[in-house]
């Protein structure tokens, strides 16, 4: 599993907007200039945030975006989840693919574990706890 940057910069918004969550609507160029992030590439993780309505915006003079939730309510795994293809640890385990020889696959547990591991890893961690530093 490898984390793109789309995925990163995404978990980078959702935390910039966890720490900031009293403050109402942030605009977008404000969370660009924070998290370093051109505005052009942020727009797009913005909508696809949007879309899964992890977000909201407002438009016009004082709009931005914000959280819909607590940021106790978002995990790392789901931020993730959906600005990545898959977090399998291996191609053969993403749910498109497919393996042929899944049957017979003598390392198939092995990558099958690494997986939930991962997963109940990144499932265990909420904003909130990025947000004070509690990550275990």
């Amino acid at each position: 599993m490898l984390v793109s940057t789309r995925g990163r910069y995404a978990l980078r918004v959702m935390v910039d907007l966890a720490e900031h969550q009293g403050e109402g609507f942030i605009p977008l160029k404000v969370i660009a200039r924070r998290q370093d992030i051109s505005e052009k590439y942020l727009e797009s993780i913005i909508k696809l945030l949007v879309r899964a309505q992890f977000l909201t915006g407002l438009r016009g003079k004082g709009g931005g975006y914000q959280l819909t939730r607590a940021p106790e309510a978002y995990t790392v795994g789901a931020v993730l989840r959906l600005t990545e293809e898959s977090l399998a640890p291996v191609s053969c385990m993403a749910e498109e693919a497919g393996c042929p020889r899944s049957d017979h696959c003598p390392t198939l547990p092995l990558w099958q574990g690494l997986d939930t591991v991962i997963s109940r890893y990144l499932d265990g961690i909420t904003l909130a706890e990025l947000v004070r530093g509690e990550v275990p």
